[in-house]
């Protein structure tokens, strides 16, 4: 196909698909002309792939381009991708910089200590869990480090369930789809959850805010 097909098909800008060429976020079409090429259906779900991660993932230039080199590199093991895809999506993680010290981060440090995960594999954001309880402690929310177990819990669930979709397809696992499928459940999950949020909250405070409204009425 040409590029005004590859973008016709895949709903992106013939001016985006060229930034990706030049970019090498796309590979090089088959040269057909001077200044022409034919791409194939590898580039339409290339670039599909790229819209998901940068559109509705909402991820950088910076981490589409690390997760694109680890999904094209068959020498980086699954695991190695999944841990990008983490980078990219929880930035903070990857940042290894401890919550300052005190009563609050050692109790915090304790909790994630406690968690049953991989210390190896699974904890690079344990500092920034470490950080948030901190936070949440100093600024005297009401929130137990008990509250974090009904988290910990929904988070594994969905942990597994994302990898149990993937054992469901073909032995050979499509490492764009895996890497895609992370980052737009994870999308999923965020609007989900904020969804659930405004629902409960209405039905909690809704008729506070008529009366409130009632009032400056």
């Amino acid at each position: 196909m040409r590029i005004s097909d590859l973008s016709r098909r895949s709903g992106a800008p013939v001016p985006t698909i060229k930034f990706y060429l030049r970019e090498r976020l796309l590979m090089p079409g088959t040269p057909t002309a001077r200044n022409q090429a034919v791409y194939g259906e590898k580039h339409l779900r290339r670039v599909r792939l790229i819209r998901a991660l940068a559109g509705i993932g909402g991820l950088e230039l910076a981490s589409v381009r690390e997760l694109l080199a680890a999904v094209d590199d068959t020498r980086v093991p699954l695991t190695e991708v999944v841990g990008a895809v983490n980078r990219a999506l929880c930035p903070g993680a990857s940042r290894g910089t401890p919550p300052p010290p005190g009563e609050h981060a050692d109790e915090a440090a304790c909790y994630v200590d406690g968690l049953s995960w991989d210390h190896q594999r699974g904890r690079s954001g344990s500092p920034v869990l470490a950080e948030v309880i901190v936070a949440l402690r100093e600024l005297g929310c009401d929130a137990e480090l008990t509250a974090f177990d009904g988290l910990a819990a929904l988070a594994e669930q969905l942990a597994v369930a994302e990898l149990d979709l993937l054992a469901r397809k073909d032995a050979v696992i499509d490492r764009g789809a895996a890497v895609a499928q992370t980052v737009l459940l994870n999308v999923a999950f965020t609007v989900l959850h904020r969804m659930a949020h405004q629902h409960h909250a209405l039905l909690r405070h809704g008729a506070d805010t008529e009366q409130a409204a009632g009032r400056d009425d």
